[in-house]
């Protein structure tokens, strides 16, 4: 799949992703409106109905007032608490006749405090009635504003005194916007009941909390599994791009030797060359090195399918790591001093003796020298050195090289993955080395790390415990 295609994807997943979030998002906030809406007209429609209760307990009382002065029973209603609400309500007499108008029985009762005219106990267990019946959960506080003094008299069922009364006590009821007018009367209005909920935006949020998490729950699934589609794919190319690279290299790397095993084959079966013992030799000599290096190159391969299955055994010996790096040095010159370079040791590691495989260990320092062979553009300048460090021997691989970019040094440990030389095409190898360095020396309890700088070369620092675990 092309790079273009990729981010073609990738945009149709981002933009699909973002709409859906962003209609999350708008859902949310609309259920939270109507839901403030629902909240704000239940607790308005429980203070009306409140406040009709008022309003008819106090019809009903001066009905029962006026019904039993009609009836001859007037001392029986003034006297009884129950009928007045506990008011104490004293009727005047006109001209000494006992009152007989509704409407100024009525006068009488607007003419009261507002606070008397407000049965508290009713009017706290009505509202709580009413706040529970509505599914109003949270703190509600309510309070009982008196218009004609200018001060609130009741408050969540208490009375108020003189000090307590003080509106800048009751900011919060006082700008609240859920009111109720009590006993209108055609000129004013004596007070409001007012309520105030400390606990809305919590309560309004709670009741969307289920929905809400059930969105970010599916919306992280859906950015997670975007994320990881996305790693996977840009994960695949890179290896489908680094196998194609390898089986390139295979072939390149295979058709060099036998072509020059075909070409060595030709010449001895020639009758010229045949009678010649000498030159015999020398083809077959070439046609032996050329084997070993297709040998050489499919042991790599093999090894690298061994540590994939997890069949490597290490024969633990006692390995001295100058006497490897002595004999891997002296191997690598061979190809060093012929362009010009030069290989030095700087062994100060005392002792230098390790727990290891002698094979893998010596293989893991030829591949370290063989990279910076490779890597480094003309007459190599490569530097082997070694130390002491705590519970172990660290070998540093210094270089002159071309070096690496920090994409680079990320990548280098992967299976066929190679640094890219710009316009040299002579550095050959399947990119399985480093991959391997890494393996063997994690197999063996150690650790390996590079630096590196572009244009300035590279140092691989890898060390070995004295003993295995």
């Amino acid at each position: 799949m092309s790079k273009k295609n990729i981010f073609l994807i990738v945009g149709l997943i981002v933009v699909a992703i973002v709409g859906v979030i962003l209609l999350q998002l708008d859902m949310i906030r609309t259920g939270m409106q109507i839901n403030e809406e629902r909240y704000d007209k239940a607790i308005q429609t429980a203070l009306n109905h409140v406040a009709e209760e008022l309003e008819d307990n106090e019809a009903r009382e001066i009905d029962l007032i006026h019904n039993g002065f009609t009836s001859g029973n007037l001392n029986r209603a003034v006297k009884s608490p129950s009928l007045l609400g506990g008011s104490g309500v004293q009727l005047r007499l006109t001209d000494g006749q006992p009152y007989s108008y509704r409407l100024e029985l009525q006068a009488q009762f607007a003419n009261r405090p507002l606070h008397e005219r407000v049965n508290r106990n009713f009017l706290d267990k009505k509202l709580q009635q009413e706040f529970e019946n509505a599914a109003l959960t949270g703190n509600l506080e309510y309070g009982v504003y008196d218009n004609r003094r200018h001060q609130f008299v009741i408050r969540n069922g208490r009375r108020l005194s003189e000090t307590g009364s003080d509106t800048t006590l009751h900011q919060d009821l006082l700008h609240s916007a859920y009111r109720v007018s009590l006993f209108d009367e055609q000129n004013e209005t004596p007070g409001y009941l007012m309520a105030y909920s400390p606990e809305k935006k919590s309560v309004i949020f709670n009741s969307i909390g289920g929905n809400l998490l059930a969105s970010l729950l599916f919306v992280s699934i859906i950015l997670g599994c975007f994320i990881y589609t996305i790693y996977v794919i840009v994960r695949q190319k890179k290896l489908s791009e680094m196998k194609t690279d390898f089986i390139n290299n295979m072939t390149h790397e295979f058709k060099t030797p036998i072509a020059t095993i075909s070409l060595a084959t030709d010449s001895i079966n020639s009758p010229r060359i045949a009678g010649n013992p000498e030159k015999v030799r020398r083809f077959a000599t070439i046609i032996k090195q050329e084997n070993k290096r297709m040998n050489d190159q499919v042991e790599k391969v093999l090894q690298m399918a061994k540590l994939d299955k997890s069949k490597l055994n290490l024969n633990l010996t006692a390995v001295d790591l100058h006497e490897v790096i002595t004999s891997a040095v002296e191997y690598i010159s061979l190809q060093v001093e012929p362009r010009g370079g030069k290989v030095t040791t700087a062994l100060a590691a005392s002792p230098a003796i390790v727990e290891g495989d002698y094979t893998h260990i010596s293989s893991l320092i030829n591949n370290l020298l063989d990279n910076a062979n490779k890597y480094s553009a003309e007459k190599p300048k490569i530097i082997v050195s070694t130390r002491n460090v705590n519970k172990g021997v660290e070998v540093t691989v210094k270089d002159h090289g071309i070096g690496m970019s920090r994409e680079a040094r990320k990548n280098i440990f992967d299976r066929f993955y190679r640094v890219h030389t710009g316009d040299r095409h002579d550095v050959k190898g399947f990119g399985l080395g480093l991959s391997y360095v890494k393996t063997i020396i994690e197999v063996h309890g150690g650790t390996i790390n590079v630096k590196s700088e572009l244009g300035k070369g590279s140092s691989f620092i890898v060390t070995f415990p004295y003993r295995q675990p």
